[in-house]
């Protein structure tokens, strides 16, 4: 039935179910520790240990307190037992060097720090520390720097700059975490500088040229390597840029495959590596890097927090600070945590989350350990955990960073940032260790001399089931670069008994520059997939001194491991021949469904693009949807080339009569590939016309699809008959009888030249009584009109819009500062309530570069402290009750199920979910009870509809289609 009327309803009925829910869930607030004024105050080392909740068959200890440290954030365990600890003092705004190195010791063998030393000083915002050479490299932005205790006195004596030139910017988002890899690189995690409007003296910098200082004929990156990660080889002055970046932290699982985290994304793989995309500049790949969470990007976490205290563009009950990522290969955990686990610290929630990885192709999937439960959370608001570490006994060593305020003033408000509360914890800091719940004490603290092990024993540790000893035994041997190794290195890579012995035997060759083509060859028939993914990696390497080595990868083109097959092809792309070509095209089609296939086949240099389209398409099969995707990336290629003859016959052979999905991909694909170079568009005029033609004539809605995505690529050009060819487009966007489709697509056109001409036509379509999508498109062609147009017309049709219509308008109001204005002040009128404008949104609105905007927004968006305050003071009593779940849950049970929902269980799903409630802090819970008008959940507004025949019904629009409303009622 056809609606005529919608109406939004304002009143405290719409909230009434968000009444009694809350009302539910106040007997599950407690109080957590206070000082007199309900502030949260910092907790001694032994009282914060016990508000842990960890994992049943572990157990954490505490290895290091203030005053021996204070505010780590990376740590280091050498080959002697020395534990180095990087303590960050000055974040988030202090420049003035405060940051240290200290050394801890235990000097009366309990397995615990006793003793604490300056190892060195005099740094801004350190962010990581290796152990390397005869001293450390510590990242301190924008250098990269080596120390070194020559004296043996416990204290640097020599300082040198290896690197230089990173941005100085919003210190989460600085160079950081030095990671010693498998292939013997160094690694850095390292992302583009980040923007800042509110302290630019501090983090304006944006960095310059990546060198070696004081080198001659060094290789150089871009100016703050181009907000990428890097490898470098100090010794070797070897630089480059990875394909990826990362934010705090990164990791590397057993066989070398690497993990990184950005804020929300709490585990990120990048899958292919620089070398490989940049041999072949006309592929077009937007990323190197694949999310791998099966639980979402911004993953519901679930702390058991008492008192927390969130900040204003934090958002609560999800993943939004991860850093430290590890990827656990200890040897020394309970069953099930011993093999492909990564952890990942959460700061602002307060705990660490565990995942487990699954292959998936030539990436993985990461899946929860634990379902609505953490590895490790703290009742603890103060505790901040930021950096893992795996230690000789096979513990996780977890730093915490221990502050009351983490996330950084540029994201906070005004009346935090002056409240003097920024620094508060500066003098505190804890290291914990967390074990199996049997493991004995560690011993490593007084007894551990790696380095005097005799050359035999030294590589017999590459073998170890603990990673710290094999990485640390792989770069003392690297290090000392004997020949006398090589014998005993040679008899490690056929050790039966360890797959990961053979492995770093061979990198270990590598590193002193003794791998011969016989150990490669030998791992290349190796019986474990990991050591022969290596094995490719390393004969990659020595191609050119050993052409029979390419002889001996094509024999693995039966592989039957997905990894394996995938580094086979990447490396293939380096050998042109046609007996290379033939096996790359083999695996590609063999393993088309696998996206990373495709972008390894197509990496390669060396093919025909138009010879391999060819063969793609005879063997095309319209049920697969790799087939076309394929199509699209061989012809973005194209595009991106810029050959005007293999473009313009791509074009022509795409439009051609007749049926084929295909054709819609090359379009596709040209379009892609076009956009992402500066196009000389003044060579397409006889196919514009063509791709016009085909627009209204092709009886292929994929070919229709596809010369429009060409179209809005190469422009529009004069002719003298566009005005109609425009009026054309305008007929059947009118045309009721055209599918909601075919009208999208024609109302689009209209975007292609000025649309202002068509502004009242436009309007029109922003009726009820037209498809969604008619009038999504509708919305989207008047934001192309640059000026105000759009935002005051949905101003004034706001309470008229459906959900779905609403959030689509939501976005053209930040194209331009106008419009954003506009927005704020409908905000602050009560013409659009807060609640619709949803957190992200919330966030840019209040991250506005213009000063005037962000100042209204943050007034608008932040809660009223004042206000809040005299509310908790009515009902102090209420917060310091303590909570009883079983009570709650029967409370919730009568009052509260006929309407919600907890995590998809025990009710009726009408309201919002309740899932999420236990991340709220108690002032927020009572705010809401006593001021449910104050806001609305997103999507559960209570709406009026009038029907065609007058009937008037009521309820929350739970989905909607062009012709259909459900409700929930």
């Amino acid at each position: 039935m056809l609606l005529m009327k919608l109406k939004r309803i304002i009143e405290c009925r719409a909230n009434a179910f968000f009444v009694l829910t809350l009302t539910c869930f106040v007997l599950l607030v407690f109080s957590g520790c206070k000082d007199n004024s309900g502030r949260s105050v910092s907790r001694s080392a032994l009282e914060s240990l016990s508000g842990f909740s960890l994992e049943p068959g572990f157990k954490i200890e505490l290895i290091a307190a203030e005053p021996l440290v204070s505010d780590p954030v990376a740590m280091e365990i050498d080959e002697s037992g020395r534990m180095y600890v990087v303590e960050m003092h000055g974040y988030p705004l202090d420049l003035t060097g405060s940051g240290k190195i200290k050394l801890l010791a235990d000097t009366d063998g309990d397995g615990k720090m006793d003793e604490s030393k300056v190892f060195a000083e005099g740094l801004t915002l350190p962010t990581g520390i290796m152990r390397w050479k005869n001293g450390v490299i510590v990242t301190d932005p924008p250098n990269v720097l080596y120390f070194e205790d020559s004296d043996n006195d416990g204290r640097s004596d020599v300082r040198k700059v290896l690197l230089t030139g990173f941005a100085v910017t919003n210190p989460q988002h600085n160079i950081n975490n030095p990671l010693l890899g498998l292939d013997n690189w160094i690694y850095l995690g390292h992302e583009p500088a980040i923007t800042t409007n509110t302290y630019p003296k501090e983090f304006g910098d944006r960095g310059q040229a990546i060198v070696f200082p004081g080198t001659e004929n060094s290789p150089i990156l871009p100016e703050n390597a181009a907000g990428r990660s890097i490898r470098f080889k100090p010794d070797r002055r070897k630089l480059e840029l990875l394909s990826s970046k990362t934010q705090f932290g990164h990791t590397f699982d057993a066989w070398g495959h690497y993990f990184l985290v950005s804020n929300s994304n709490h585990v990120i793989q990048e899958v292919i590596p620089a070398a490989y995309l940049g041999r072949n500049p006309g592929i077009v790949v937007t990323d190197a890097t694949q999310s791998l969470s099966d639980h979402g990007n911004a993953a519901e976490v679930f702390p058991t927090t008492k008192n927390p205290k969130v900040q204003m563009l934090t958002d609560v009950g999800v993943m939004t600070s991860a850093c430290g990522i590890i990827s656990y290969q200890g040897n020394a955990f309970p069953d099930g945590f011993n093999e492909n686990i990564t952890f990942v610290a959460e700061p602002v929630s307060n705990l660490i989350h565990v995942d487990r990885l699954k292959p998936n192709g030539a990436s993985f999937i990461a899946k929860r350990v634990k379902e609505n439960k953490e590895f490790l959370s703290s009742t603890d608001s103060w505790f901040r955990p930021v950096n893992m570490y795996i230690g000789p006994d096979g513990a996780l060593y977890v730093l915490d960073y221990y502050r009351q305020i983490i996330e950084h003033p540029e994201w906070m408000s005004e009346e935090v940032n002056k409240s003097g509360a920024l620094y508060n914890g500066t003098d505190l800091g804890r290291v914990y260790r967390i074990s199996s719940v049997n493991a004995p004490p560690p011993t490593w603290t007084t007894n551990l001399h790696l380095e005097d092990l005799a050359l035999e024993q030294l590589i017999q540790k590459l073998a170890d089931p603990n990673i710290w000893w094999r990485k640390n035994a792989q770069r003392l041997l690297v290090d000392r670069a004997s020949k006398n190794e090589v014998a005993a290195l040679t008899k490690m890579t056929q050790n039966e008994k360890s797959s990961v012995g053979r492995l770093h035997a061979l990198w270990t060759l590598e590193g002193i520059g003794q791998l011969h083509s016989d150990h490669i060859k030998n791992a290349l028939k190796d019986s474990v997939a990991g050591v022969r993914e290596n094995a490719i990696k390393l004969a990659e390497m020595y191609l050119t001194d050993d052409p029979t080595l390419a002889t001996a990868l094509l024999d693995l083109q039966d592989e039957t491991d997905p990894r394996v097959r995938f580094q086979l092809l990447c490396t293939l792309g380096f050998i042109d021949t046609p007996e290379a070509e033939k096996v790359r095209q083999d695996l590609l089609f063999a393993n088309i469904e696998d996206p990373w296939i495709q972008i390894a086949a197509l990496s390669a240099p060396t093919f025909d693009k138009m010879r391999l389209m060819d063969a793609v398409l005879k063997r095309f099969n319209a049920n697969v949807r790799a087939y076309s995707s394929l199509v699209q990336r061989l012809s973005a290629m194209a595009g991106a080339s810029q050959e005007s003859t293999t473009i313009q016959l791509l074009i022509r052979r795409a439009t051609a009569a007749g049926e084929g999905v295909w054709k819609g991909a090359i379009l596709d694909g040209l379009a892609e590939g076009l956009r992402a170079k500066d196009l000389a568009a003044s060579s397409f005029h006889e196919e514009r016309a063509v791709l016009i033609n085909s627009f209204f004539n092709h009886s292929s809605p994929a070919v229709r699809k596809g010369s429009l995505h060409m179209l809005r690529a190469i422009g529009l050009d004069n002719r003298s008959n566009i005005q109609s060819v425009m009026q054309k487009a305008q007929h059947w966007a009118a045309n009721r009888n055209l599918s909601p489709e075919q009208r999208v697509d024609a109302i689009d056109f209209l975007a292609l030249k000025d649309p202002s001409a068509f502004t009242t036509f436009l309007k029109g379509l922003i009726s009820t009584g037209e498809p969604l999508p008619v009038q999504g498109a509708a919305v989207r062609t008047l934001s192309a009109i640059p000026d105000q147009t759009v935002s005051k017309y949905i101003l004034e049709r706001w309470t008229s819009l459906t959900p779905d219509l609403r959030d689509m308008a939501l976005n053209t109001f930040f194209e331009n500062r106008d419009r954003v204005q506009l927005l704020i002040e409908a905000i602050e009128q009560g013409k659009i309530q807060k609640s619709s404008v949803g957190f992200y949104r919330s966030v840019r609105l209040r991250a506005q570069p213009d000063v005037g905007l962000r100042t209204r927004a943050r007034a608008l968006f932040n809660e009223n402290e004042n206000e809040q305050k005299k509310i908790i003071e009515n009902y102090r009593s209420s917060l310091d009750l303590k909570g009883n779940d079983a009570n709650g849950k029967v409370v919730f049970r009568k009052n509260c199920s006929s309407c919600h929902q907890v995590r998809g269980k025990l009710g009726t799903r009408y309201g919002p979910d309740l899932g999420t409630v236990h991340n709220w802090p108690p002032e927020g819970i009572m705010t809401n009870i006593l001021d449910p008008n104050q806001s609305i959940s997103d999507g559960f507004d209570v709406w009026e509809i009038t029907l065609n025949g007058g009937e008037v019904v009521q309820g929350i629009i739970s989905a909607e289609t062009p012709n259909a409303l459900t409700l929930r009622s």
